[in-house]
């Protein structure tokens, strides 16, 4: 059986991984420039990543949940149940 791989940053599941940092952060209720602050980056960092217009990697995103005080492992269990098979994805091809 092969493997169906989204690009990531269009996905549902991505989405809601920048859905769910929003909410960490207001929950917290930081600005975007104290979250900045905190992970030592421009505040255009944190605005980018909030709106998918920067792909994250799994330790980023670990480490902007730490600058939350919020349990990656929450999140990352959400999304696993997200990318269950599914017949919309499109296999992604080399180009």
């Amino acid at each position: 059986m092969a493997v169906v791989v989204t690009r990531s940053v269009y996905s549902p599941a991505y989405r809601r991984l920048c859905e769910w940092l929003v909410s960490a952060r207001l929950t917290q209720r930081l600005t975007q420039l104290e979250v900045a602050r905190r992970l030592g980056k421009p505040q255009s960092f944190v605005s980018k990543y909030e709106r998918g217009e920067r792909r994250l990697d799994v330790v980023e995103v670990v480490e902007i949940a730490a600058a939350l005080s919020a349990d990656p492992c929450e999140l990352l269990s959400e999304l696993a149940q997200m990318a269950g098979p599914s017949s919309e994805r499109e296999p992604v091809r080399d180009s």
